[in-house]
């Protein structure tokens, strides 16, 4: 039995230990959460794969049966995850982060985490990718998520009604409410 758990006997047809596999178990459920939104943000190109057998078989490595590959849906092609854009390794780690929190939730007995802030990277995206972000934020702000936005990009000014505006001086930082009613 402490072959099998360890990952080192003959019988563990992955070679991987019992941590790792209920590791890579969450890991799924996350990957499964995310691709919701990740499908959206992307316009239906990308979805994430749980890649169970990409790191299982390396002994004496961290992050047995933690593997995770990108379908990419126009080219056909499952992609490493190192070879995204900025905008894509951006809408990407939107999407895990927030089937992460999707996931504490469900094992919070529902218990929201009702508060997210996201920082930066929007700058990396394209108008139509912008607005496929952007539709999933206000989806949580619709579902009573307060969403906090850390941007200098202009276009966001725009879309976003309540802001906080940090001007920065000699003598110190400034805060005013802009839009809020």
């Amino acid at each position: 039995m402490a072959a099998l758990a360890t990952g080192t006997s003959g019988d563990n047809q992955w070679s991987m230990s019992l941590s790792s596999y209920v590791l890579g178990e969450r890991l799924r459920q996350v990957v499964d959460a995310a691709n919701e939104r990740l499908d959206h943000m992307s316009a239906g190109r990308y979805l994430l794969r749980h890649d169970l057998r990409k790191t299982a078989g390396s002994r004496g490595r961290s992050g047995g049966g933690l593997g995770l590959r990108v379908c990419d849906g126009w080219t056909g092609v499952d992609r490493d995850p190192a070879t995204l854009s900025g905008g894509e390794s951006f809408i990407t780690s939107l999407a895990l982060a927030l089937g992460l929190a999707d996931v504490v939730t469900a094992e919070a007995g529902g218990a929201e985490i009702g508060m997210l802030f996201v920082d930066e990277g929007f700058g990396t995206l394209d108008e139509d990718t912008l607005d496929g972000v952007l539709d999933i934020l206000d989806g949580l702000r619709d579902g009573g998520r307060a969403v906090g936005i850390v941007s200098h990009v202009a276009e966001l000014r725009s879309r976003i009604t309540a802001q906080l505006k940090v001007t920065k001086t000699r003598r110190g930082s400034t805060l005013a409410a802009v839009g809020v009613g």
